[in-house]
């Protein structure tokens, strides 16, 4: 005898609509987040990769945040560098002027303004630490103005020797510490040969002219210095800049290797949703018809 009977059609009906709704929960979770899965556990084979990546990029982002960091830092040294040596030259300026005329007017309060700009230059800091203080926390150069020069030069300088450095790519760090003494020592040293021969009023004597001759001749060589150290700090600024654009294009590469295992095709998920919803429906409605078929119905 031949048995007729609807239920069994309708359990496998039934576990169809289950897969159907939950491909489409999955498929809504993906449209809602953006992502392909909710965890690297979901990414299958990819996982691996995606977290190596992951750690690729967060490298690349500290790197390129250190190296611009140091940009600024660097950019300071060059303000306050390059104040220096406008100061120095527009020095030589004033005492050549008083070498040629044997005429003082006004050199000593040039002398003096020069002094408190060199002082303040080298004491600039940056975030309430000094810029050129070599380690140490406390402004590098003690005299304010011109009488304060010490009769001892050594005390003049209190920097350490610390060169400050920085990690700025893998397994490369940059020196870039620039202390006061480096770059105001020999400048420091003609402010006190000026201090000595001072004050400059009236007519210059001949100690004063030659105190004048000799200061002019140092400043030459200070200047040079002050130059050099400029430029070997305008070059740590073009590899800090050429560091970070380098760090830059890593975190964009990395983060492309990222989207393309974690993030969800919109496109393609909206065509999935289309046909998930489609399949659901027609489950449904095949459910609906199998559950009001009756053998009655046939038999009448």
């Amino acid at each position: 005898m031949t048995r007729i009977a609807t239920i069994p059609q309708q359990r496998l009906t039934a576990n169809a609509i289950q897969r159907n709704q939950e491909r489409l929960a999955v498929t809504q979770a993906q449209l809602a987040s953006g992502r392909k899965a909710n965890d690297l556990a979901a990414l299958g084979s990819a996982a691996v990769r995606t977290l190596s990546t992951h750690s690729m990029l967060a490298r690349a982002e500290a790197q390129s945040g250190v190296a611009r960091q140091l940009g600024t830092t660097l950019s300071l040294y060059d303000t306050a560098i390059t104040g220096i040596d406008t100061l120095g030259t527009s020095l030589q300026q004033s005492l050549l002027t008083a070498q040629g005329t044997g005429e003082t007017a006004g050199l000593q309060d040039t002398i003096e303004s020069a002094f408190s700009q060199f002082s303040a230059l080298l004491n600039a800091d940056e975030g309430g630490v000094p810029l050129f203080g070599g380690g140490e926390s406390t402004p590098p150069f003690a005299p304010s103005k011109l009488a304060d020069l010490a009769a001892d030069p050594t005390t003049d300088f209190s920097n350490g020797t610390v060169r400050a450095s920085a990690r700025v790519a893998d397994n490369l760090d940059m020196t870039y510490g620039i202390t006061a003494s480096d770059v105001g020592g020999g400048l420091a040293q003609i402010f006190r040969t000026l201090a000595d021969a001072g004050p400059f009023t009236g007519a210059l004597t001949t100690a004063q002219h030659a105190a004048l001759k000799a200061a002019g001749s140092a400043l030459d060589t200070a200047m040079t210095g002050v130059r050099a150290v400029n430029a070997e700090n305008g070059h740590r600024q073009a590899k800090a800049e050429t560091l970070a654009t380098r760090a830059d294009d890593r975190a964009i590469l990395f983060k492309g290797i990222i989207s393309a295992n974690e993030d969800a095709d919109l496109g393609q998920i909206a065509m999935d949703l289309s046909q998930q919803k489609t399949m659901l429906q027609a489950s449904y409605s095949v459910f609906s018809q199998l559950s009001g078929l009756s053998l009655v119905d046939y038999l009448r």
